[in-house]
């Protein structure tokens, strides 16, 4: 709760939050030649490959924005709603790609394979975070554009599966739309909670506040699905994991920590905005976190440390991917320290 100021006059709202720091543990740290200048706190919760919580740090009750985490949910929502999608541009619409060409290419076809455009999207335009691409529109003068935003892929998913069941594609956005009525009922039931809080995701798309908890169990639930399951959300779930594991390039991008940590451990991995992870091992055993103060340039690294002592992966794979990951801190351009899980964690 806080005191709100009206004039002469005093009005206490209720503020819906997250958890407070005295509710966090310790994560990483950040180390430059040897001293400790950085520290990330947060919330991590891991489920075994029976969903089982078998580890807890901080508060994994409190809600949390998943914000692009619940892409997969979204994309699965899409699927249920009858769309077919298969490959790369599946993967894609569980994406928060970098806007390569490569990239932008398919969800183009995407949009074209029935019959919109780029103008349908609702997302805002944006330059791509791939610096070779920026670099390459900006030198050709190339405008921003709504296909280059990292979201493109799930709102070209959305428009298709409006397309698909007949629903208006304006307004597509909309909590009350058909599409996003339909995708809060399928969150709610693979989250196994109410959604209460309902926010806008930096795209404009509904998000929705979950518990970590709740939020390890869907990704649980999904990362796990068989493509062979007598139940249809569960085979569209295991199609979906499939084509992330197979287009790893897709779901990010070239030097991405989700891509890189796809093509190292075979994982399932989507990371949100506000230092919100979430990653399913080959065995299943599924972490969701979120770092407090939102920075997620630890999120990868501990993600697959707290999945490792359940045997999701031995230490020489755990090993290869910290040597891929970017988590060298510089001096002049030279290693001097390294971004590292907190002691007590590895």
């Amino acid at each position: 709760m806080r005191l709100v100021w009206h004039g002469a006059r005093v009005r206490l709202d209720v503020v819906s939050e997250t958890f407070a720091v005295t509710e966090a543990v310790e994560l990483a740290v950040v180390e430059r030649s040897g001293f400790v200048e950085s520290r990330h706190a947060g919330a991590a919760v891991v489920l075994s490959p029976d969903g089982d919580v078998v580890a807890a740090y901080g508060n994994i009750e409190a809600p949390v924005l998943p914000r692009s985490s619940m892409k997969p949910l979204q994309s699965l929502a899409c699927a249920t709603a009858g769309l077919e999608l298969t490959g790369e541009a599946l993967a894609l619409s569980t994406a928060s790609h970098s806007g390569t060409d490569r990239h932008v290419a398919v969800v183009r076809a995407m949009l074209q394979s029935v019959g919109l455009t780029e103008d349908d999207l609702a997302c805002p335009v944006a330059y791509p975070s791939d610096t070779d691409t920026y670099a390459h529109m900006l030198r050709d003068a190339l405008p921003q554009a709504r296909v280059r935003m990292n979201c493109s892929g799930k709102h070209a998913a959305m428009l298709m599966a409006c397309v698909a069941n007949e629903w208006p594609t304006q307004g597509y956005l909309d909590t009350q739309h058909p599409l996003q009525v339909h995708t809060r009922e399928l969150i709610e039931r693979l989250t196994g909670e109410k959604m209460t809080i309902t926010a806008i995701d930096g795209c404009g798309a509904p998000v929705y506040a979950m518990s970590l908890h709740g939020l390890a169990r869907a990704l649980h639930r999904i990362g796990t699905a068989s493509e062979r399951s007598p139940f249809a959300m569960y085979r569209a779930a295991g199609a979906l994991v499939r084509a992330v594991r197979e287009n790893p390039w897709a779901i990010a991008g070239p030097g991405r920590d989700d891509t890189i940590a796809i093509e190292t451990l075979n994982v399932f991995s989507k990371v949100g905005a506000e230092g919100v992870q979430v990653m399913v091992a080959p065995n299943g055993t599924t972490v969701a976190l979120k770092m407090l103060d939102g920075n997620p340039r630890a999120n990868a690294i501990v993600a697959a440390t707290l999945l490792a002592p359940a045997g999701a992966f031995t230490d020489a794979q755990l090993a290869e991917l910290q040597a891929n990951l970017h988590l060298d801190v510089l001096g002049a351009g030279h290693p001097v320290g390294r971004i590292r899980v907190t002691a007590a964690l590895a």
